[in-house]
């Protein structure tokens, strides 16, 4: 019952009052929801241990995928989604705020669930991003939904196919927001035999079918369609399905250009000017690797580590002698023989460290790595995460596009 405690603990007491009424358990023993919050959340974790074991697990299950969406991708997630905004706002705490729309609007927190499985893999190995049409619609009729998913169902060989289409939002750069259409599917794969325990408690085989989940999100201010599934042939697939039955358009395959990542400005000591607001510490350069253009097969790693004294600029300087004064573009250091060796840094590691929060402890560090010219570990991180490494990678001059996708994935 630990993550039903503190689960419990962090739900205010009307909400957890709101759940249980409308769910009407018949198994929950009386709880006295007049008494103080202090008073009510230890008897309620009690209350719930005694109710019969299949209405146990539905409170268990509610709470996970509830506290699934309380953190801070789940709650842009919600965010995306919601349709009262007003009152989501208002509402304190992420655990109240996930409660209320699974409550209110349940099926939008399904769409939100839904985004999150997006937005997670988004730009990871089981991502693509492809040029279609601008300003084309979604087509939503039935007819056209039908045809979709009529071709999923031939393409898996599977009857069963669910299909979402919906609006939806995402936050970019500087608090903007772009407006998304999201198609989810889930589909039914093949059946697969797996040991488990039959009703006597025996162990026996089973034959169970698994749901499959992928999706597509369509800008029509860009033109682009991105698509999570799991291999690259069935998202190939999946995009000339959508532009074919749900846009009315021919699919050329054109993957969207990758972004640009110039390391220049870390030629030279660099302030990593930031705002306020966004409550960072510092930025320091971890490690740096050079090329030198006139012997492209050798590379120079410098790292820095915790409690050093130099910065990593200083450290350059000492070890191969760089003369941080060269033009943009490159370093010179004095070679024993011959011209000085021409240096290129093609990848930069750095560590944004963000100042303690209001409860005190540890700041949070967010760590960048920049591989030229096309790479970056944005992909790996949090919705949050990336908005923040965005806003700086442009600000620096470091990420040289506006585009909101194109990352090359490793």
């Amino acid at each position: 019952m630990t993550s039903i405690a503190s689960f419990f603990r962090k739900t205010p007491v009307t909400r957890l009052q709101d759940y249980f009424t409308a769910c009407a358990f018949t198994s929950l023993p009386p709880v006295d929801w007049t008494k103080p919050e202090a008073e009510v959340v230890e008897p309620l974790i009690k209350a719930v241990d005694a109710m019969n074991e299949d209405e146990r697990q539905r409170v268990i299950l509610d709470a996970g995928r509830v506290a699934a969406l309380a953190d801070e991708p789940g709650q842009t997630a919600l965010q995306n989604v919601v349709v009262d905004r007003a009152t989501f706002d208002t509402l304190e705490g992420a655990n109240n705020r996930s409660l209320w729309v699974f409550l209110n609007e349940n099926d939008r927190f399904r769409l939100a669930e839904e985004v999150r499985y997006n937005d997670e893999r988004r730009r990871g190995r089981s991502w693509n991003g492809f040029e279609v049409e601008k300003d084309r619609s979604v087509r939503k009729d039935p007819i056209s939904v039908a045809a979709f998913t009529a071709a999923i169902r031939e393409r898996f060989e599977t009857p069963n196919v669910h299909v979402d289409i919906f609006d939806r939002h995402r936050v970019i750069l500087d608090d903007q927001e772009c407006e998304l259409v999201q198609v989810a599917i889930y589909r039914e794969g093949r059946p697969e035999d797996m040991l488990g325990f039959d009703t006597n408690s025996k162990l026996a085989r089973r034959i169970v079918r698994p749901v499959f989940e992928a999706a597509l999100t369509y800008e029509a201010a860009t033109g682009v369609i991105e698509v999570v599934a799991n291999t690259r042939e069935d998202r190939v697939d999946l995009t000339r399905f959508m532009a074919r039955d749900l846009l009315g358009i021919e699919f050329a395959e054109k993957h969207i250009p990758l972004r640009e990542y110039d390391l220049g400005v870390l030629l030279k000591p660099f302030d990593f000017p930031t705002d306020v607001a966004d409550g960072i510490e510092g930025v320091t350069v971890k490690e740096l690797r050079f090329m030198d253009l006139g012997d492209p097969k050798e590379r120079v790693t410098l790292e820095s580590m915790s409690g050093a004294e130099r910065t990593i600029w200083e450290m350059a300087n000492h070890r191969i002698g760089l003369d941080l004064g060269g033009g943009p573009g490159s370093l010179h250091a004095p070679g024993l023989f011959g011209e000085a060796p021409e240096w290129l840094i093609t990848r930069a590691r750095f560590t944004i460290k963000f100042r303690p929060g209001p409860d005190g402890g540890r700041g949070k560090s967010l760590t960048l790595t920049v591989i030229m010219p096309h790479g970056c570990n944005l992909k790996d991180m949090t919705p949050q995460e990336r908005l923040i490494g965005e806003k700086y990678l442009r600000r620096w001059g470091i990420l040289k596009d506006d585009s909101d996708v194109g990352d090359l994935v490793e």
